[in-house]
């Protein structure tokens, strides 16, 4: 049996503060980084020994694999890093208090930049300091790949080519891998595991540091997938992601 653990990275500053993040590149807070290390001794108490692992650019999932990894003994795997698994870019929503915006344009409003399958918020510029196109470690991404926002539609359009091509097919050499990454950039992924329609999506809401777990047949198909930890707890974790983009 084949195994994918998909993570999104524990609580950043911004979900701490209830931003929109996107690519911004925040970093973990004190309770992101003890999700992480939870995470890391459940998947060890669990029996997991990855063999590869990937990661966004983004230090809050880095640093999430990292701590993983280490409370595993397993610092020495191969990871590869690429900007396809970054979050969904966020235009000019990122930076603003998502509690704020719904009083702002209306709970209904952001539920769609936020959750909908194919409405972007507005983009930024090119030139806004938030821009992609003026961050280093994007310089060798072609620019025509580069977003000034998105939605899930096009976050899936620019991930499910890497999963394909390059995540998937490395379960022939490797049993187990991780995936660190991030909310929407992983419901892009679980969308098409499962086969969600594009209605259905938007009630998927990852909660941060806690792993789901993707076995696979030989024939790399999906058999089983579920969560690790308490149901209760992570019910109560997804119902506070759906939460976060209502006005107070």
């Amino acid at each position: 049996m084949k195994k994918v653990v998909l993570i999104r990275h524990g609580e950043s500053v911004w979900n701490k503060e209830n931003r929109f993040t996107g690519w911004t590149d925040v970093d973990l807070s004190e309770k992101g980084i003890q999700e992480a290390h939870d995470a890391g001794k459940l998947l060890r108490k669990e029996g997991f020994h990855f063999e590869k692992a990937y990661t966004s650019y983004l230090k809050r999932a880095i640093k999430t694999l990292n701590i993983i990894l280490d409370e595993m003994d397993l610092d020495w795997i191969p990871v590869e890093k690429t900007w396809r698994l970054n979050e969904k870019h966020y235009g000019m929503l990122q930076g603003l208090n998502k509690a704020e915006t719904a009083e702002k344009y209306g709970e209904e409003q952001v539920l769609i930049w936020r959750r909908s399958y194919d409405v972007p918020p507005a983009p930024l510029a090119k030139d806004d300091p938030r821009s992609p196109f003026l961050d280093p470690r994007y310089k060798d991404v072609d620019e025509k790949d580069l977003p000034l926002t998105e939605s899930l539609k096009n976050t899936v359009e620019r991930i499910l080519p890497y999963w394909n091509d390059t995540i998937l097919p490395s379960l022939n050499k490797y049993n187990e891998i991780i995936v660190a990454a991030h909310g929407n950039s992983l419901r892009g992924i679980v969308k098409h595991l499962k086969n969600i329609s594009d209605n259905d999506i938007v009630g998927l809401n990852l909660p941060t540091g806690v792993p789901y777990v993707f076995e696979f047949d030989d024939n790399l198909n999906v058999v089983k997938d579920y969560f690790l930890g308490d149901p209760e707890v992570i019910k109560k974790l997804m119902d506070e992601v759906a939460n976060q983009g209502k006005a107070k």
